[in-house]
């Protein structure tokens, strides 16, 4: 019906290298907003607002007080408790952690609570609630903390087969079990907004709200992913590649990571292309203004004139090579250097901007085919077609890509913000629209067109592969060596 957007930042603390902070001030002030503008861009009265639910990253936290005053908060990739990651890697404690919960200790909670209780213990000392990113929307607005198992799983507190807050592990952090939320169901109502919610954000003071999930979670819900043995690649500004599954899963070498899915009894396990997408939009903003400025007098995005650019370069970008994410191994996710490679400076017509493009797409679907062959390797099946949403899969020459670098069909739902979708199927559900999230995903998720891959292309594109799997390999080197700054250094690595 409609949408609106705002762009947010995790500012860092130069005093704590990797850190990133999660203004929850901000931050709230732009997610209302989104709100009004929503309400407006569908010129909705508020009254017409059935429900709100609400999803977000994973992992990033926000910690409370008695009171329930927000004391602390990060996103995700805050990465400042390395020495506490080590030392949980050093004892054998991370292994237990991984094998309980599924996750391993590099962007997950208990870290980060020893690193509070170490660096800042006046606030560890007042903590009494804590919660996930898309929890303290629902507390923003309802004044309850509750969580759900999909974004619940994600904090590395969690017994993954119980679905369940582990005790072990919140002991381990110096914690009590009570600072954690209630576990129920996506799709559950938690309660109503709240006078002051219903003032920031222009929402009917008593709407229902209703408990949501983690973003990719609910991406599957929304395009209709969730079955066992179904794959689906979520394409935004992080790519997950995912595999649903009817029992919990845990990848005994600790690469890929596994997590409770949003539907009841069912989990997932992924392996995550960091910053795949938000490497192309680095692209936009460093090197393609002009194409923004013609996206501009033409009312169009931006992107679709670079991939129109893109869609002249070959297979292999006339031998261009993107150096960005690397293929997860939980244990040690260090990755290389950000690079573009290998340009022919006498032949600039064919080694410049469109395959710097195409380079950058081309190396996002060498990461998710790195993950199919793992996922492939646990599971002992097969993948068949993958399910492609997100802002990657708006486009025609990245799908594409994706389809001749896997070999597989690649399906693009009609709905592209699949995880929004997955959210208003959840509040829809608490409403007693549909009877569950099956129902509601079944009724919404329609798929807009499948892309064969291009028998030529594929065995192109595995010899392709295996050139830039050495490439990444010597590249990520030079930053073990300390020659190169990494694109992203996890903690514990």
């Amino acid at each position: 019906m409609a949408t609106a957007q705002e762009e947010w930042s995790h500012p860092s603390i130069p005093k704590y290298p990797g850190s990133q902070v999660f203004d929850t001030a901000t931050n709230w002030g732009l997610i209302s907003k989104c709100v009004r503008g929503a309400i407006s861009s569908a010129s909705a009265d508020p009254s017409d607002v059935k429900a709100v639910s609400a999803t977000s990253m994973r992992e990033g936290m926000v910690l409370y007080d008695e009171g329930g005053k927000e004391i602390w908060a990060c996103p995700n990739v805050d990465s400042r408790a390395v020495r506490e990651a080590a030392s949980l890697i050093r004892t054998g404690a991370a292994r237990e952690i991984f094998r309980e919960g599924g996750d391993w200790v590099s962007i997950t909670a208990p870290p980060r609570f020893l690193w509070i209780r170490k660096n800042q213990p006046d606030i560890f000392k007042r903590i009494r609630h804590m919660g996930m990113i898309s929890d303290w929307i629902l507390y923003r607005l309802s004044g309850r903390f509750v969580t759900d198992p999909s974004v619940g799983s994600s904090s590395g507190m969690f017994d993954l087969r119980r679905r369940r807050w582990s005790e072990r592990t919140a002991g381990l952090c110096g914690l009590t079990s009570g600072i954690f939320p209630e576990v129920e169901e996506p799709g559950s109502t938690v309660g109503e907004t709240t006078k002051r919610a219903a003032e920031e954000t222009g929402l009917r003071p008593g709407t229902p709200v209703v408990l949501g999930g983690a973003d990719t979670q609910l991406g599957l819900i929304g395009i209709g992913a969730s079955e066992s043995g179904e794959a689906a690649v979520v394409g935004g500004s992080f790519w997950q590649t995912t595999v649903s599954l009817d029992h919990p899963l845990v990848d005994r070498r600790m690469r890929l990571r596994s997590l409770c899915h949003a539907l009841p009894e069912k989990w997932m396990m992924e392996g995550i292309g960091f910053y795949s997408g938000l490497t192309l939009r680095w692209f936009r903003d460093g090197f393609c203004q002009a194409e923004k400025e013609a996206a501009k007098r033409q009312g169009v995005d931006p992107y679709a004139l670079m991939e129109a650019l893109a869609s002249s370069v070959p297979p292999g970008s006339n031998g261009v090579l993107g150096i960005f994410a690397n293929v997860m191994d939980s244990k040690r996710w260090v990755h290389a250097s950000p690079s573009l490679l290998q340009f022919r400076i006498g032949d600039p017509a064919n080694s410049g901007k469109k395959e710097c493009i195409r380079a950058i797409e081309e190396s996002a679907a060498y990461v998710v085919l790195g993950h199919v062959k793992i996922i492939e390797s646990i599971t002992g099946k097969k993948l068949g077609r993958i399910k492609f949403a997100g802002g990657g899969s708006k486009g025609k020459v990245w799908p594409q890509i994706l389809a001749d670098v896997l070999g597989v069909q690649v399906e693009i739902p009609v709905v592209k913000e699949s995880t929004s979708l997955g959210c208003a199927i959840c509040a829809g559900t608490g409403t007693g629209w549909y009877g569950d999230l099956r129902s509601g995903s079944k009724a919404l998720s329609k798929t807009e067109r499948t892309l064969n891959p291009k028998s030529g292309n594929h065995r192109l594109y595995q010899e392709l592969n295996r050139n830039w799997t050495k490439v990444y390999a010597r590249s990520l080197a030079m930053v073990e060596d300390g020659l190169l700054d990494p694109l992203w250094w996890p903690a514990g690595a």
